[in-house]
């Protein structure tokens, strides 16, 4: 972007700290007056080229530490220096709008040079030549007809002296309800590939963004992976927008804040963090605006993108990232002082700090009697670790310490192994692979047929190998509880598959030992591992007793006056109890 030069510069320090990844404008933050140094790699140092404060002040740019001020390798197209040891980065692309209407159109036809980008050419009442720029497909054509081609038609521009006047009248004619202006062509490219009109008019040097969208979207159903009895029963959809609606939907406060940043250097996708202001968790809010700005991928097709590259451990197999495609609990997570990510394009939202406290509550949880719901939660904390633990411990005790059984339950395990081809580890394996493939198949199948392989596979497989005297009864039956007992936690499924193997491994070769040993291995790594500076434990480790009356167990709502502790609210105080508080049961 050409920008006038001035004769001298001062030498005052200068910082600025604002957004170019997500190829958003945003404020340049000015800590004290001066003027800086932009300069190309190319070229040597004493050939720069000094610019005034106020030219470069709404220019996008990325704050980038650790470059001297005399240079550096910069993978970009221009650097701004300044007085420190720190450097933007200038997008030199952004170039302002022309007030010749061929002009633009002819840098909009280089810059998108796609056949579905189309151009409607009409004039205004003296002859003024307009034009309107969208992607075919994506836009509202009757929309744009009737409340902007048809008016600007009748207008006449003749009698308005000044840009500024024209401009004015152009906006107040088109009688558009999102309307708004760019100034610059990357801006006006970015709109048109979001699904947005341009509207050019001869002789203004400023292009009209008209958000007349008709992108194909799904309506807002229940959520297939989080099925509810009770409670609300509506769900997130691929569309940013949309989400955005169901949460200020269920928070009408002003306090609701909603950051948009564009992610994916060609995909260009919405991401939204959302939290409530003076009730949010301010380090944690800074890290996830700090490592979403630091994404750079080609396209982001869905959140789990995101989660993946803003984990503080993305190489761990437990997830510090929470996930949930229910409003209701996206809102209820953000109110305790959590930061909300949407991604447009993902129905599943994405929440920070996480626990692992969160895999083994429901959102029907809060609205059910407290005893049930802690009857609820402890049951899935047992299923859990049955699910894991169950197929290890039959392996070692039937080869290391069979004399743990009781001697009916021996007899029986022992005159079902007899004569099995197969040892018991191995056997297991077999099992567990034939459980995971028919789980894998009856996901990727259709609908229909899926649901018959399942059901069929099990049962023709199953008593076949029994017959056959391949397997053993107990190994089928211990297995199918074993996955039976893991989907009461739908969330931990990926995590407790890989843990169950793992503990199966060890048992068939260390026995009960191995299995204590790698339990307490996990429960160490647990221990030391956090989120966003959040344990993962918590409010077990560190202990928090207030927190653990919605842990695994679920006070009544009287009891839970206050936000958790561990997601270190600004605002601690959740609920006022004016009236009778009665009992934790209640």
């Amino acid at each position: 972007m050409p920008l006038p030069a001035q004769k001298s510069a001062t030498t005052s320090p200068f910082f600025a700290v604002a957004n170019l990844d997500s190829n958003t404008e945003s404020d340049v933050k000015r800590y004290s007056e001066t003027s800086c140094t932009i300069f190309n790699p190319s070229k040597s140092i004493s050939s720069n080229t000094s610019f005034s404060l106020s030219s470069i002040s709404a220019i996008p740019c990325s704050f980038v530490s650790s470059i001297s001020s005399r240079g550096g390798k910069v993978n970009r197209i221009g650097i701004v220096s300044y007085q420190k040891t720190h450097t933007c980065i200038v997008n030199k692309n952004t170039k302002p709008l022309q007030k010749e209407l061929r002009t633009n159109l002819q840098a909009l036809k280089k810059a998108l040079p796609a056949e579905d980008v189309l151009t409607y050419d009409f004039q205004t009442a003296d002859d003024v030549d307009c034009a309107l720029i969208y992607a075919d497909g994506i836009v509202n054509k009757e929309l744009l007809g009737t409340l902007v081609a048809r008016p600007l038609s009748a207008l006449s521009l003749r009698d308005y002296k000044d840009e500024q006047a024209k401009a004015t009248a152009v906006e107040t004619t088109a009688r558009f309800p999102e309307l708004k202006r760019k100034e610059t062509l990357q801006d006006a490219v970015k709109e048109i590939l979001d699904g947005n009109t341009l509207l050019l008019v001869d002789g203004i040097a400023v292009g009209f963004i008209l958000g007349a969208k008709l992108l194909p979207n799904r309506a807002v159903i229940e959520p297939p992976t989080d099925v509810t009895v009770k409670g609300p029963r509506e769900g997130f959809i691929e569309d940013v927008k949309t989400n955005m609606a169901l949460v200020r939907k269920r928070l009408k406060t002003p306090d609701l804040r909603f950051e948009m940043h564009s992610v994916g250097k060609r995909s260009n996708t919405a991401v939204a963090i959302c939290y409530l202001d003076g009730t949010a968790n301010e380090q944690a809010l800074q890290e996830v605006r700090s490592r979403i700005a630091q994404i750079d991928v080609d396209i982001v097709p869905d959140s789990s993108y995101v989660a993946a590259l803003i984990a503080p451990r993305p190489r761990s197999i437990f997830r510090c990232i929470g996930t949930t495609e229910k409003p209701d609990a996206f809102t209820a997570k953000i109110a305790e002082g959590r930061v909300g990510i949407l991604v447009d394009g993902s129905p599943i939202a994405l929440t920070a700090p996480y626990v692992l406290t969160e895999d083994f509550q429901s959102s029907e949880d809060y609205y059910i009697s407290p005893f049930l719901a802690t009857t609820f939660r402890a049951l899935r904390l047992i299923s859990l670790l049955v699910a894991i633990l169950l197929p290890a411990f039959y392996v070692s005790v039937q080869i290391f310490k069979m004399q743990l059984v009781p001697l009916g339950l021996m007899l029986t395990i022992a005159s079902s192994v007899q004569e099995l081809p197969l040892s018991p580890s191995l056997e297991m394996f077999v099992v567990l692979f034939l459980l995971e493939t028919l789980k894998e198949a009856s996901i990727r199948m259709p609908k229909y047929v899926g649901m018959s392989l399942s059901v069929v596979g099990a049962l023709v497989l199953g008593e076949t190998a029994v017959n056959a005297g391949f397997l053993s009864t107990p190994a089928i039956i211990i297995v199918a509880f074993s996955g039976i007992c893991m989907y009461t936690v739908p969330n931990f499924v990926e995590t407790g598959s890989l843990l169950r193997w793992l503990f199966l491994i060890v048992s068939g070769c260390f026995g009960p030992f191995g299995i204590i040993l790698l339990l307490a291995f996990v429960l160490t790594y647990l221990l030391t591992s956090d989120c966003f500076d959040t344990p993962l434990l918590a409010p077990f480790s560190p202990l928090s007793t207030r927190d653990l009356r919605d842990s695994v167990v679920k006070y009544g709502m009287s009891s839970l006056t206050k936000r958790p502790r561990i997601f270190q609210s600004k605002n601690k105080t959740r609920l006022r109890v004016t009236a009778n508080k009665g009992t934790d049961n209640d």
